[in-house]
C-alpha cells in the first residue's frame, strides 16, 4: 500500500517549475506579479511570498478572522480564497490602511481605546471593522438590522453582530466595541 503524502502549505507557495504560473495581485495600491501554484491561498501568498506578515494565520479554516483582508473594499478571509481568484481586485492588508505615519481612523480608535491585548487578532479585527463600517454606511442589512438602510451610528449590539466573525482569544471585545462605536459614530455624522 503506497502512502499519499500531502504537500505542505510552504510547498504550495514556492515556485514549483511548470506548476507555478504568474499571478498579478494589486496589494496596497501596487501591482505585484508572483509565480504561484494555482492552489496557493491568498494568505500564504501574502505572508510567505510578499512577507506581509500583519495578516495572521490563526485557524487556517475561516473560523477566527485573523486573516481578514479587504478585496475591493469587502472583507474576506484570506485563508479561504486562492490567490489566483483575486487577480484584478484591489487588496488591502493591515499594512496598507495607514497613510505613512497617519493611522487609519479605525487603527487610531483601537489605540485610543486600548482595544487589544496580545494583538494577534488585531490586524484582522481592524480590516474587518473597516469593511464592516463600509457595509453599514452602504445600508447593508444584518441580523440586528434586517432591512437595508444606513445604520450609522452603530449601537453595541449591531457592532457585536457585524464583527461576530472575528474572534479575540484575550476577550478584548468591550474595548473593541467601544472603539468601533466611536468611529461608527463619527462616520455616521458625516
Amino acid at each position: 500500500m503506497s502512502e499519499h503524502k500531502e504537500p505542505s502549505r510552504r510547498d504550495a507557495t514556492a515556485p514549483a517549475g511548470n506548476a507555478a504560473r504568474p499571478v498579478t495581485l494589486r496589494i496596497n495600491g501596487q501591482s505585484h506579479t508572483l509565480q504561484l501554484e494555482p492552489r496557493t491561498t491568498l494568505l500564504d501568498a501574502l505572508r510567505e511570498v510578499m512577507h506581509l506578515t500583519g495578516t495572521k494565520k490563526g485557524c487556517d479554516r475561516g473560523q477566527c478572522g485573523a486573516c481578514t483582508v479587504l478585496s475591493n473594499g469587502r472583507r474576506i478571509q484570506s485563508c479561504l480564497t486562492l490567490a489566483v481568484m483575486q487577480e484584478g481586485r484591489d487588496l488591502t492588508t493591515i499594512e496598507g490602511l495607514s497613510d505613512g505615519d497617519a493611522l487609519h481612523p479605525v487603527q487610531a480608535a483601537f489605540v485610543a481605546h486600548d482595544a487589544l491585548q496580545c494583538g494577534f487578532c488585531t490586524p484582522g479585527q481592524i480590516c474587518s471593522a473597516v469593511g464592516m463600517l463600509a457595509e453599514a454606511r452602504a445600508g447593508e442589512a444584518s441580523a440586528v438590522q434586517p432591512l437595508a438602510a444606513p445604520t450609522l451610528p452603530l449601537g453595541d449590539e449591531e457592532i457585536r453582530e457585524r464583527m461576530s466573525g472575528n474572534l479575540c482569544r484575550c476577550g478584548a471585545y468591550p474595548k473593541i466595541v467601544a472603539a468601533l462605536r466611536e468611529v461608527g459614530g463619527r462616520q455616521g455624522k458625516r
